[in-house]
């Protein structure tokens, strides 16, 4: 399954179900996992825990 087709799956199901205030919390899911698998690879990381 391709990552623009779960997007746009996802998108269907937000609006034939007019859940419209899941976006932002799935967004900011998503972008907290990113930071987080970011940390650990990187050269950066000791800045980012800093930060929690």
């Amino acid at each position: 399954m391709a990552k623009s087709q779960v997007l746009r799956e996802f998108w269907t199901f937000l609006r034939q179900e007019k859940k419209y205030w899941l976006a932002p919390i799935v967004i900011v899911l998503v972008m907290l996992g990113v930071l987080l698998v970011f940390a650990q690879s990187s050269a950066v990381a000791p800045f980012i825990y800093s930060l929690f």
